[in-house]
Protein backbone atom coordinates (compact mmCIF):
# COMPACT_ATOMS: atom_id res chain seq x y z
CA UNK A 1 0.00 0.00 0.00
CA UNK A 2 1.56 3.61 -0.82
CA UNK A 3 1.55 6.50 1.41
CA UNK A 4 -1.60 8.45 2.07
CA UNK A 5 -4.67 5.86 2.41
CA UNK A 6 -7.20 7.09 4.99
CA UNK A 7 -10.68 6.77 6.51
CA UNK A 8 -12.76 8.53 9.15
CA UNK A 9 -14.87 6.40 11.66
CA UNK A 10 -17.91 8.14 12.85
CA UNK A 11 -20.68 7.39 14.92
CA UNK A 12 -24.34 7.71 15.77
CA UNK A 13 -23.92 9.16 19.22
CA UNK A 14 -21.10 8.98 21.92
CA UNK A 15 -19.80 5.77 22.90
CA UNK A 16 -21.56 4.37 19.80
CA UNK A 17 -18.17 2.36 19.08
CA UNK A 18 -16.10 4.97 17.43
CA UNK A 19 -12.64 4.57 19.22
CA UNK A 20 -12.82 0.70 19.81
CA UNK A 21 -13.92 0.03 16.31
CA UNK A 22 -10.81 2.60 15.35
CA UNK A 23 -8.57 0.29 17.43
CA UNK A 24 -9.50 -2.95 15.98
CA UNK A 25 -8.96 -1.58 12.28
CA UNK A 26 -5.41 -0.50 13.47
CA UNK A 27 -4.62 -3.62 14.85
CA UNK A 28 -6.00 -5.48 11.92
CA UNK A 29 -3.77 -3.45 9.60
CA UNK A 30 -0.97 -3.52 11.63
CA UNK A 31 -1.08 -7.23 11.44
CA UNK A 32 -1.31 -7.27 7.72
CA UNK A 33 1.98 -4.93 7.64
CA UNK A 34 0.18 -1.73 7.05
CA UNK A 35 1.96 0.98 8.27
CA UNK A 36 -0.94 2.77 9.71
CA UNK A 37 -1.56 5.37 12.66
CA UNK A 38 -4.34 7.25 14.38
CA UNK A 39 -6.16 10.17 14.19
CA UNK A 40 -8.25 12.46 16.04
CA UNK A 41 -8.76 15.85 15.22
CA UNK A 42 -10.33 17.23 18.22
CA UNK A 43 -11.32 14.69 21.11
CA UNK A 44 -13.16 16.39 24.55
CA UNK A 45 -12.33 14.19 27.35
CA UNK A 46 -10.92 14.01 31.12
CA UNK A 47 -9.07 10.71 30.59
CA UNK A 48 -5.87 11.75 28.68
CA UNK A 49 -2.76 10.31 28.76
CA UNK A 50 1.10 11.46 28.90
CA UNK A 51 3.51 11.19 26.00
CA UNK A 52 6.75 12.09 25.14
CA UNK A 53 7.32 13.33 21.95
CA UNK A 54 10.75 14.16 20.29
CA UNK A 55 11.43 18.01 20.50
CA UNK A 56 12.72 19.95 17.47
CA UNK A 57 16.08 20.10 20.13
CA UNK A 58 16.49 16.70 20.34
CA UNK A 59 15.13 16.70 24.20
CA UNK A 60 11.88 14.80 25.08
CA UNK A 61 8.55 16.76 25.59
CA UNK A 62 5.70 15.60 27.89
CA UNK A 63 2.00 16.41 26.40
CA UNK A 64 -1.21 15.18 26.67
CA UNK A 65 -3.51 12.84 24.35
CA UNK A 66 -7.03 11.25 24.48
CA UNK A 67 -6.09 7.74 26.19
CA UNK A 68 -7.75 6.47 23.46
CA UNK A 69 -5.72 7.77 20.76
CA UNK A 70 -2.89 6.57 22.72
CA UNK A 71 -4.69 2.96 23.01
CA UNK A 72 -4.99 3.59 19.35
CA UNK A 73 -1.25 4.07 18.83
CA UNK A 74 -0.41 0.51 21.03
CA UNK A 75 -2.43 -0.88 18.69
CA UNK A 76 -0.75 0.19 15.34
CA UNK A 77 2.62 -0.89 17.35
CA UNK A 78 3.75 2.80 17.93
CA UNK A 79 4.48 5.31 20.57
CA UNK A 80 1.78 7.57 21.44
CA UNK A 81 2.53 11.11 19.74
CA UNK A 82 0.98 14.15 20.34
CA UNK A 83 -0.09 14.06 16.49
CA UNK A 84 -2.35 11.70 17.16
CA UNK A 85 -5.00 13.57 18.82
CA UNK A 86 -3.29 17.16 18.48
CA UNK A 87 -6.15 19.45 19.82
CA UNK A 88 -7.33 18.04 23.23
CA UNK A 89 -10.87 20.03 25.14
CA UNK A 90 -11.04 19.17 28.84
CA UNK A 91 -14.04 20.23 30.23
CA UNK A 92 -13.76 22.26 33.80
CA UNK A 93 -17.20 22.65 33.83
CA UNK A 94 -20.76 22.42 31.66
CA UNK A 95 -19.62 25.89 30.13
CA UNK A 96 -15.65 25.76 29.68
CA UNK A 97 -12.83 23.84 28.61
CA UNK A 98 -9.06 23.66 29.39
CA UNK A 99 -7.39 23.51 25.63
CA UNK A 100 -4.38 21.33 24.75
CA UNK A 101 -2.55 21.84 21.43
CA UNK A 102 -0.11 19.55 20.25
CA UNK A 103 -0.06 18.19 24.00
CA UNK A 104 0.99 21.49 25.64
CA UNK A 105 -2.30 24.03 27.70
CA UNK A 106 -2.92 26.91 25.24
CA UNK A 107 -6.12 28.64 26.75
CA UNK A 108 -9.65 28.06 28.29
CA UNK A 109 -12.60 28.00 25.55
CA UNK A 110 -16.21 28.75 26.36
CA UNK A 111 -19.12 29.22 24.03
CA UNK A 112 -18.54 32.46 23.09
CA UNK A 113 -14.48 32.24 22.34
CA UNK A 114 -14.43 29.20 20.84
CA UNK A 115 -14.85 30.87 17.75
CA UNK A 116 -12.34 33.14 17.99
CA UNK A 117 -10.03 30.45 18.59
CA UNK A 118 -11.14 27.76 16.48
CA UNK A 119 -9.41 28.74 13.29
CA UNK A 120 -6.33 27.58 14.58
CA UNK A 121 -7.25 25.26 16.10
CA UNK A 122 -8.44 23.73 12.85
CA UNK A 123 -5.57 24.41 11.04
CA UNK A 124 -3.44 22.77 12.90
CA UNK A 125 -4.90 19.26 13.14
CA UNK A 126 -5.39 19.25 9.55
CA UNK A 127 -2.05 20.27 9.06
CA UNK A 128 -0.86 17.71 11.40
CA UNK A 129 -3.06 14.89 9.18
CA UNK A 130 -1.56 15.81 6.08
CA UNK A 131 1.86 15.21 7.39
CA UNK A 132 0.72 11.81 8.86
CA UNK A 133 -0.72 10.49 5.54
CA UNK A 134 2.53 11.43 4.04
CA UNK A 135 4.59 9.41 6.44
CA UNK A 136 2.07 6.27 6.90
CA UNK A 137 0.19 3.81 4.66
CA UNK A 138 -2.84 4.42 5.96
CA UNK A 139 -4.20 6.90 8.61
CA UNK A 140 -7.48 5.86 10.48
CA UNK A 141 -9.07 8.87 12.04
CA UNK A 142 -11.65 8.49 14.92
CA UNK A 143 -14.79 11.28 14.46
CA UNK A 144 -16.42 12.66 17.48
CA UNK A 145 -19.78 12.50 18.77
CA UNK A 146 -21.57 12.43 15.54
CA UNK A 147 -20.90 13.82 12.61
CA UNK A 148 -24.79 14.89 11.74
CA UNK A 149 -24.78 17.82 14.75
CA UNK A 150 -26.19 20.34 12.22
CA UNK A 151 -26.13 23.49 14.33
CA UNK A 152 -22.48 22.68 14.25
CA UNK A 153 -21.62 21.56 10.88
CA UNK A 154 -20.26 24.92 9.82
CA UNK A 155 -17.46 25.15 12.06
CA UNK A 156 -16.95 21.60 12.29
CA UNK A 157 -12.99 20.20 11.63
CA UNK A 158 -13.46 16.69 13.40
CA UNK A 159 -16.20 15.03 11.02
CA UNK A 160 -17.13 15.73 7.83
CA UNK A 161 -15.20 18.75 7.94
CA UNK A 162 -12.12 16.77 7.95
CA UNK A 163 -13.77 14.17 5.65
CA UNK A 164 -14.49 17.01 3.07
CA UNK A 165 -10.82 19.16 3.53
CA UNK A 166 -8.85 15.16 3.48
CA UNK A 167 -11.25 13.63 1.32
CA UNK A 168 -11.89 10.56 3.34
CA UNK A 169 -14.38 7.97 3.16
CA UNK A 170 -16.46 8.10 6.26
CA UNK A 171 -18.22 4.93 7.67
CA UNK A 172 -20.44 5.48 10.43
CA UNK A 173 -20.85 3.05 13.62
CA UNK A 174 -23.74 3.15 15.62
CA UNK A 175 -24.99 0.72 18.62
CA UNK A 176 -27.68 -1.65 18.07
CA UNK A 177 -27.80 -2.50 21.81
CA UNK A 178 -28.95 0.85 22.65
CA UNK A 179 -31.89 0.47 19.80
CA UNK A 180 -33.26 2.15 17.02
CA UNK A 181 -30.32 1.82 15.27
CA UNK A 182 -31.84 1.98 11.66
CA UNK A 183 -33.26 5.29 12.42
CA UNK A 184 -30.00 6.39 13.79
CA UNK A 185 -28.02 5.54 10.97
CA UNK A 186 -30.24 6.73 8.23
CA UNK A 187 -30.98 10.14 10.24
CA UNK A 188 -27.44 10.40 10.32
CA UNK A 189 -26.95 10.27 6.29
CA UNK A 190 -30.01 11.83 4.98
CA UNK A 191 -29.58 15.33 7.28
CA UNK A 192 -25.83 15.94 5.87
CA UNK A 193 -25.34 18.13 2.90
CA UNK A 194 -25.05 15.93 -0.56
CA UNK A 195 -21.45 16.98 -0.76
CA UNK A 196 -21.17 15.27 2.93
CA UNK A 197 -23.27 12.37 1.89
CA UNK A 198 -20.86 11.78 -1.33
CA UNK A 199 -17.95 10.34 1.19
CA UNK A 200 -20.28 8.55 3.53
CA UNK A 201 -19.91 5.16 2.27
CA UNK A 202 -21.17 2.64 4.54
CA UNK A 203 -22.41 1.57 7.66
CA UNK A 204 -21.25 -1.04 11.16
CA UNK A 205 -23.16 -2.54 13.54
CA UNK A 206 -22.21 -2.76 16.79
CA UNK A 207 -22.87 -4.80 20.20
CA UNK A 208 -25.09 -7.06 18.34
CA UNK A 209 -26.74 -9.86 20.43
CA UNK A 210 -28.74 -12.76 19.46
CA UNK A 211 -29.40 -14.29 15.40
CA UNK A 212 -28.29 -12.51 13.23
CA UNK A 213 -31.00 -13.91 10.54
CA UNK A 214 -33.41 -11.80 12.22
CA UNK A 215 -31.35 -8.59 12.22
CA UNK A 216 -30.62 -9.10 7.89
CA UNK A 217 -33.56 -7.63 6.62
CA UNK A 218 -33.26 -4.35 8.30
CA UNK A 219 -29.79 -4.40 6.72
CA UNK A 220 -30.86 -5.05 3.74
CA UNK A 221 -33.83 -2.61 3.82
CA UNK A 222 -31.90 0.05 4.93
CA UNK A 223 -28.74 -0.61 2.00
CA UNK A 224 -31.39 -0.20 -0.40
CA UNK A 225 -32.99 3.16 0.97
CA UNK A 226 -29.46 4.50 1.69
CA UNK A 227 -27.63 3.15 -1.41
CA UNK A 228 -24.88 1.87 0.72
CA UNK A 229 -23.69 -0.89 2.43
CA UNK A 230 -23.49 -2.50 5.74
CA UNK A 231 -19.54 -3.60 5.77
CA UNK A 232 -20.61 -5.82 8.95
CA UNK A 233 -21.98 -6.23 12.13
CA UNK A 234 -19.81 -6.67 15.20
CA UNK A 235 -20.84 -8.75 18.43
CA UNK A 236 -21.67 -7.79 21.75
CA UNK A 237 -18.22 -9.41 23.62
CA UNK A 238 -18.23 -9.07 27.27
CA UNK A 239 -14.62 -8.93 27.15
CA UNK A 240 -14.50 -5.37 25.80
CA UNK A 241 -13.82 -3.04 28.34
CA UNK A 242 -10.69 -2.03 29.62
CA UNK A 243 -9.68 2.28 28.35
CA UNK A 244 -13.28 3.47 28.20
CA UNK A 245 -12.90 6.64 27.29
CA UNK A 246 -15.89 8.53 26.94
CA UNK A 247 -18.02 9.18 30.19
CA UNK A 248 -21.27 7.19 29.24
CA UNK A 249 -19.00 4.24 29.52
CA UNK A 250 -18.59 4.07 33.50
CA UNK A 251 -21.67 3.50 35.48
CA UNK A 252 -22.40 0.49 38.22
CA UNK A 253 -20.03 -2.58 38.10
CA UNK A 254 -16.77 -2.14 36.01
CA UNK A 255 -15.27 -4.67 33.72
CA UNK A 256 -15.96 -8.46 34.20
CA UNK A 257 -15.05 -9.65 37.81
CA UNK A 258 -13.60 -12.91 37.95
CA UNK A 259 -14.02 -15.38 40.72
CA UNK A 260 -12.01 -14.54 43.75
CA UNK A 261 -8.77 -16.82 44.48
CA UNK A 262 -9.32 -16.92 48.13
CA UNK A 263 -12.53 -17.29 50.26
CA UNK A 264 -13.95 -13.65 50.34
CA UNK A 265 -14.11 -10.84 47.34
CA UNK A 266 -12.93 -7.47 47.94
CA UNK A 267 -15.53 -4.44 47.44
CA UNK A 268 -14.12 -1.51 46.03
CA UNK A 269 -16.65 1.61 45.58
CA UNK A 270 -15.33 4.69 43.64
CA UNK A 271 -16.55 7.86 43.70
CA UNK A 272 -17.96 8.64 40.51
CA UNK A 273 -17.16 12.64 40.81
CA UNK A 274 -18.90 15.08 38.07
CA UNK A 275 -15.60 15.75 36.52
CA UNK A 276 -14.02 12.63 36.95
CA UNK A 277 -10.24 12.36 35.10
CA UNK A 278 -8.69 9.23 34.31
CA UNK A 279 -11.06 6.76 35.84
CA UNK A 280 -9.46 4.24 33.85
CA UNK A 281 -7.18 4.17 37.20
CA UNK A 282 -9.78 2.00 38.67
CA UNK A 283 -9.50 -0.33 35.52
CA UNK A 284 -6.36 -2.19 37.20
CA UNK A 285 -8.39 -2.94 40.57
CA UNK A 286 -11.69 -4.39 38.21
CA UNK A 287 -8.41 -6.50 36.65
CA UNK A 288 -7.88 -8.55 39.43
CA UNK A 289 -9.88 -11.48 40.40
CA UNK A 290 -12.10 -11.14 43.40
CA UNK A 291 -11.84 -7.63 43.25
CA UNK A 292 -15.85 -5.94 42.98
CA UNK A 293 -15.06 -2.57 41.28
CA UNK A 294 -18.66 -0.11 41.24
CA UNK A 295 -18.42 3.17 40.51
CA UNK A 296 -21.38 5.16 42.57
CA UNK A 297 -22.65 8.84 43.41
CA UNK A 298 -24.15 7.12 46.94
CA UNK A 299 -23.14 7.53 50.34
CA UNK A 300 -24.91 4.16 50.87
CA UNK A 301 -22.40 1.91 48.66
CA UNK A 302 -19.51 3.24 50.42
CA UNK A 303 -20.82 2.20 53.50
CA UNK A 304 -20.49 -1.66 52.96
CA UNK A 305 -17.07 -0.34 50.97
CA UNK A 306 -13.49 -2.32 52.17
CA UNK A 307 -11.78 0.11 50.30
CA UNK A 308 -12.97 3.34 48.94
CA UNK A 309 -11.11 5.47 46.06
CA UNK A 310 -11.49 8.97 45.41
CA UNK A 311 -10.24 9.25 41.59
CA UNK A 312 -8.82 12.15 39.75
CA UNK A 313 -10.72 15.61 38.89
CA UNK A 314 -10.77 18.07 36.38
CA UNK A 315 -12.23 20.81 38.89
CA UNK A 316 -10.89 19.37 42.53
CA UNK A 317 -12.41 22.33 44.37
CA UNK A 318 -16.03 22.04 42.39
CA UNK A 319 -16.10 18.34 42.45
CA UNK A 320 -14.75 18.35 46.31
CA UNK A 321 -17.87 20.83 46.75
CA UNK A 322 -20.39 18.32 44.82
CA UNK A 323 -19.06 15.45 47.03
CA UNK A 324 -20.00 17.76 50.32
CA UNK A 325 -23.44 18.01 49.17
CA UNK A 326 -24.08 14.59 48.53
CA UNK A 327 -23.18 13.59 51.69
CA UNK A 328 -19.66 11.16 50.72
CA UNK A 329 -17.41 13.22 53.00
CA UNK A 330 -19.05 12.26 56.16
CA UNK A 331 -19.47 8.58 54.47
CA UNK A 332 -15.68 8.47 53.93
CA UNK A 333 -14.92 10.31 57.17
CA UNK A 334 -16.55 7.30 58.66
CA UNK A 335 -14.77 4.84 56.50
CA UNK A 336 -11.58 5.65 57.30
CA UNK A 337 -12.55 5.72 61.10
CA UNK A 338 -13.54 2.13 60.78
CA UNK A 339 -9.80 1.64 59.95
CA UNK A 340 -10.59 0.69 56.65
CA UNK A 341 -8.37 1.43 53.27
CA UNK A 342 -8.97 4.67 51.07
CA UNK A 343 -7.00 5.91 48.38
CA UNK A 344 -7.04 9.54 47.26
CA UNK A 345 -5.47 9.39 43.02
CA UNK A 346 -4.21 13.32 41.82
CA UNK A 347 -7.73 15.35 42.46
CA UNK A 348 -8.73 12.79 44.86
CA UNK A 349 -5.42 12.97 46.85
CA UNK A 350 -5.67 16.81 47.29
CA UNK A 351 -9.43 16.75 48.45
CA UNK A 352 -7.61 14.95 51.28
CA UNK A 353 -5.74 17.48 52.41
CA UNK A 354 -6.13 20.51 55.08
CA UNK A 355 -6.88 23.41 53.19
CA UNK A 356 -6.55 23.97 49.53
CA UNK A 357 -5.65 27.37 47.52
CA UNK A 358 -6.77 27.11 43.98
CA UNK A 359 -6.61 30.21 41.87
CA UNK A 360 -5.94 27.93 38.66
CA UNK A 361 -9.13 26.38 37.71
CA UNK A 362 -11.89 26.75 40.20
CA UNK A 363 -9.96 30.11 41.27
CA UNK A 364 -12.43 29.50 44.25
CA UNK A 365 -8.99 30.61 46.95
CA UNK A 366 -8.38 29.04 50.10
CA UNK A 367 -11.02 25.93 50.47
CA UNK A 368 -10.96 23.48 53.51
CA UNK A 369 -10.42 20.14 52.30
CA UNK A 370 -11.48 16.92 53.80
CA UNK A 371 -8.69 17.27 56.33
CA UNK A 372 -8.07 13.32 56.40
CA UNK A 373 -4.19 13.94 55.22
CA UNK A 374 -2.06 16.23 57.32
CA UNK A 375 -1.10 18.22 54.17
CA UNK A 376 -2.02 21.64 52.26
CA UNK A 377 -2.25 22.00 48.55
CA UNK A 378 -1.48 24.89 46.33
CA UNK A 379 -2.23 25.29 42.37
CA UNK A 380 0.03 26.61 39.94
CA UNK A 381 -0.34 28.29 36.55
CA UNK A 382 1.93 25.62 35.06
CA UNK A 383 1.04 21.96 34.70
CA UNK A 384 3.02 19.13 35.97
CA UNK A 385 3.33 16.35 33.25
CA UNK A 386 5.48 13.33 33.39
CA UNK A 387 5.94 9.93 33.13
CA UNK A 388 8.00 9.08 36.78
CA UNK A 389 9.49 6.29 37.85
CA UNK A 390 10.12 4.59 41.62
CA UNK A 391 9.46 2.36 44.15
CA UNK A 392 6.64 1.72 46.62
CA UNK A 393 5.57 -0.91 48.99
CA UNK A 394 9.48 -1.87 50.36
CA UNK A 395 10.98 -1.33 47.06
CA UNK A 396 8.69 -2.82 44.50
CA UNK A 397 9.02 -1.12 40.97
CA UNK A 398 6.53 1.98 39.84
CA UNK A 399 5.95 3.69 37.22
CA UNK A 400 3.01 6.11 36.68
CA UNK A 401 2.29 9.34 34.84
CA UNK A 402 1.14 13.26 36.25
CA UNK A 403 -1.23 15.32 35.11
CA UNK A 404 -2.15 18.02 37.86
CA UNK A 405 -1.90 21.76 38.53
CA UNK A 406 -2.42 21.00 42.24
CA UNK A 407 0.52 20.69 44.44
CA UNK A 408 1.17 19.68 48.14
CA UNK A 409 3.09 22.78 49.18
CA UNK A 410 3.30 22.04 53.33
CA UNK A 411 2.93 19.24 55.41
CA UNK A 412 1.67 19.57 59.32
CA UNK A 413 3.20 16.36 60.18
CA UNK A 414 5.83 14.23 58.44
CA UNK A 415 4.24 11.32 57.03
CA UNK A 416 5.81 8.11 54.50
CA UNK A 417 5.72 8.94 51.09
CA UNK A 418 3.33 6.67 49.05
CA UNK A 419 6.10 6.37 46.13
CA UNK A 420 10.52 6.80 46.62
CA UNK A 421 11.67 8.55 43.94
CA UNK A 422 15.62 7.46 42.64
CA UNK A 423 16.82 10.74 43.83
CA UNK A 424 15.96 10.17 47.56
CA UNK A 425 12.63 12.02 47.65
CA UNK A 426 9.03 10.58 47.87
CA UNK A 427 5.78 11.42 46.38
CA UNK A 428 2.21 11.20 47.66
CA UNK A 429 1.50 9.56 51.55
CA UNK A 430 0.88 6.64 53.33
CA UNK A 431 -0.71 7.41 56.85
CA UNK A 432 -2.44 4.44 58.06
CA UNK A 433 -5.03 2.95 56.59
CA UNK A 434 -4.90 6.28 54.18
CA UNK A 435 -3.27 5.89 50.53
CA UNK A 436 -2.82 9.36 48.42
CA UNK A 437 -0.72 9.66 45.05
CA UNK A 438 -0.92 12.58 42.00
CA UNK A 439 0.38 9.34 40.15
CA UNK A 440 -2.23 8.20 37.62
CA UNK A 441 -1.27 4.72 36.48
CA UNK A 442 0.45 3.73 39.33
CA UNK A 443 -1.75 0.53 39.96
CA UNK A 444 -1.38 -0.95 36.01
CA UNK A 445 2.38 -1.95 38.14
CA UNK A 446 1.37 -5.79 38.78
CA UNK A 447 3.70 -5.76 41.83
CA UNK A 448 2.26 -2.63 43.17
CA UNK A 449 -1.11 -3.50 42.91
CA UNK A 450 -0.92 -6.86 44.17
CA UNK A 451 1.04 -4.89 47.40
CA UNK A 452 -1.55 -2.64 47.66
CA UNK A 453 -4.35 -4.85 47.77
CA UNK A 454 -3.02 -7.01 50.09
CA UNK A 455 -2.08 -4.51 52.23
CA UNK A 456 -6.24 -3.18 51.54
CA UNK A 457 -7.72 -6.63 52.33
CA UNK A 458 -5.80 -6.61 55.61
CA UNK A 459 -6.78 -3.41 56.69
CA UNK A 460 -10.50 -4.19 55.93
CA UNK A 461 -10.45 -6.97 57.68
CA UNK A 462 -10.79 -9.17 54.69
CA UNK A 463 -8.41 -12.03 55.93
CA UNK A 464 -10.38 -14.56 52.78
CA UNK A 465 -8.88 -12.29 50.13
CA UNK A 466 -6.08 -13.90 48.41
CA UNK A 467 -4.86 -11.72 45.40
CA UNK A 468 -3.86 -13.12 42.35
CA UNK A 469 0.18 -13.86 41.31
CA UNK A 470 -0.29 -13.60 38.11
CA UNK A 471 -2.61 -11.12 36.92
CA UNK A 472 -0.47 -8.82 34.13
CA UNK A 473 -2.32 -5.43 33.05
CA UNK A 474 -0.24 -5.56 29.92
CA UNK A 475 -1.32 -8.73 28.42
CA UNK A 476 -5.06 -7.90 29.46
CA UNK A 477 -4.50 -4.39 27.07
CA UNK A 478 -2.65 -6.22 24.55
CA UNK A 479 -4.99 -9.00 24.72
CA UNK A 480 -8.39 -6.29 24.30
CA UNK A 481 -6.53 -4.99 20.92
CA UNK A 482 -6.03 -8.30 19.68
CA UNK A 483 -9.87 -9.35 20.21
CA UNK A 484 -11.33 -5.92 19.01
CA UNK A 485 -8.61 -7.08 15.53
CA UNK A 486 -10.51 -10.55 15.53
CA UNK A 487 -13.37 -9.25 15.43
CA UNK A 488 -12.95 -7.01 12.71
CA UNK A 489 -11.51 -9.38 10.62
CA UNK A 490 -13.92 -12.21 11.56
CA UNK A 491 -17.19 -9.82 10.99
CA UNK A 492 -16.45 -6.85 9.03
CA UNK A 493 -15.72 -7.05 5.24
CA UNK A 494 -12.21 -6.18 4.99
CA UNK A 495 -11.69 -6.51 1.80
CA UNK A 496 -14.20 -4.15 1.15
CA UNK A 497 -13.04 -1.79 3.64
CA UNK A 498 -9.09 -2.15 2.62
CA UNK A 499 -10.50 -0.41 -0.55
CA UNK A 500 -11.98 1.91 0.75
CA UNK A 501 -8.45 2.91 2.69
CA UNK A 502 -6.46 2.78 -0.51
CA UNK A 503 -8.94 4.66 -3.07
CA UNK A 504 -11.60 6.47 -1.12
CA UNK A 505 -15.51 6.53 -0.97
CA UNK A 506 -16.78 5.03 -4.35
CA UNK A 507 -17.96 7.50 -6.92
CA UNK A 508 -21.96 8.11 -7.73
CA UNK A 509 -23.31 7.15 -4.37
CA UNK A 510 -26.97 8.55 -4.10
CA UNK A 511 -28.12 11.66 -1.83
CA UNK A 512 -31.23 10.63 0.44
CA UNK A 513 -33.38 13.66 1.66
CA UNK A 514 -34.33 15.40 3.72
CA UNK A 515 -30.30 17.06 3.06
CA UNK A 516 -28.92 19.42 5.41
CA UNK A 517 -31.37 22.12 6.61
CA UNK A 518 -30.81 25.42 5.03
Amino acid sequence: MSAGGGLLVAGTTSDAGKSMLTAGICRWLHREGVRVAPFKAQNMSNNSAVVLDTAPDGTLRAGEIGRAQALQAYACGLAPSVRFNPVLLKPGSDRTSQVVLLGSVVGSVDARNYRAMRDRLRDTAWATLADLRREYDAVICEGAGSPTEINLREGDYVNMGLARAADLPVIVVGDIDRGGVFAALYGTLALLSPADQALLAGFVVNKFRGDAGLLQPGLDALAELTGRPFYGVLPWDSRIWLDGEDSLAYGGVLGRPAPAHGSQWLRVSVVRLPRVSNATDAEALAAEPGVLVRLTTEPADLADADLVVIPGSKSTVDDLEWLRGKGLDDAVRAHVAAGKPLLGICGGYQMLARSITDEVESRRGSVPGLGILPSHIGFAARKTLGRPTGTAFGGVPVAGYEIHHGLVTAWDEAVEPFVRLPDGTGEGAVAGNVYGTHWHGALESDGVRRAFLTAAARQAGRSGFVVAPDTRFADLRAATVDLLADLVAEHLDTAALLRLVEKGAPAGLPTVGPGAPR
